[in-house]
């Protein structure tokens, strides 16, 4: 953290960035204010239109793609390598015990449990292939979204209802919200109020890929053995 000069908005742990100049977003990033500041480096997601736009002003880029728990592992050591910190072993031992301690935590029939984790309401649901559902599945539970639908698929909310989720956990929804839909009364989940809302802090945690994986899956382990029956 020492070394940054600036962040996008939506930066915001640990807490010591709140200091730091906002240098806007993806589609309204303050190029004059990155110029500025003269940074060594800029890191950017792979499909910001900044990449080219910072590299003819002279500005070196790293450009990083992390959508599951191997390229976490593979991007901290990028990391590594382009500030010439040493760090990334320490970071990805933490994610693995933190994961191995959650998935501990949890019961044999809580782990049976099946599971629909929703990323919004429209409905969009973390998927198997997403580094969400890998885990949940390195917690051992059952994941009602199947690998062929993708990492982050829009549900049939039909499709919910049919398959009978044990545990529904939820990013915006609320419990009352997801009640309301259309035969949703009938999921178990929901007849068994085993619904788990998770508050917006919460929400970064989990919804973000990076050195917090592990307190993510805390976060997941802790809503199933609030919500189910050991």
């Amino acid at each position: 953290c020492s070394a940054l000069v600036g962040v996008d908005r939506f930066s915001n742990w640990p807490k010591s960035l709140d200091a730091l100049p906002r240098l806007g977003g993806i589609a309204d990033a303050n190029i004059e204010g990155i110029v500025r500041l003269k940074p060594d480096l800029v890191l950017l997601e792979k499909s910001s239109p900044l990449i080219s736009r910072l590299q003819s002003l002279g500005i070196t880029v790293a450009v990083f793609d992390v959508r599951s728990m191997v390229d976490v592992q593979r991007t901290l050591r990028q990391l590594d390598t382009v500030l010439g910190s040493t760090e990334s072993g320490a970071v990805w031992e933490r994610i693995q015990l933190d994961l191995a301690r959650a998935s501990r935590a949890l019961s044999p029939s809580q782990k049976v449990a099946r599971v629909y984790f929703e990323i919004n309401p429209a409905p969009f649901a973390a998927g198997k292939t997403s580094f969400i559902g890998e885990l949940i599945d390195r917690l051992g539970m059952q994941n009602i979204a199947t690998e062929k639908m993708g990492a982050f698929p829009k549900i049939n909310p039909e499709f919910v209802v049919q398959s009978k989720p044990d545990l529904i956990m939820s990013t915006e929804a609320s419990p009352k919200q997801l009640a309301q839909r259309p035969g949703w009364k009938s999921i178990p989940a929901i007849q068994g109020n085993r619904v788990c809302f998770f508050s917006a802090a919460q929400a970064d945690v989990l919804v973000r890929p990076g050195p917090r994986m592990g307190e993510a899956a805390g976060l997941i382990a802790d809503c199933a053995m609030r919500s189910l029956p050991k």
